[in-house]
């Protein structure tokens, strides 16, 4: 039987913070610009957006 099943490792860590980061950037984005084009085009910069929007504003 296999120990680690369940368990949440490494690589599906960054899996989801990397999908927590799109979607955050795009929310926020969003809200922000009310665009759908720029809200994708920050999603897919993920993490980098959202640090520069807290430090920005």
């Amino acid at each position: 039987m296999d120990e680690r099943k369940g368990n949440f490792n490494a690589g599906s860590a960054a899996k989801a913070g990397i999908s927590f980061g799109s979607a955050l950037a795009m929310v926020i984005s969003y809200t922000t610009w009310g665009s759908v084009f720029w809200a994708i085009v920050h999603g897919l910069m993920s993490w980098v957006y959202v640090i520069y929007f807290v430090l920005r504003y």
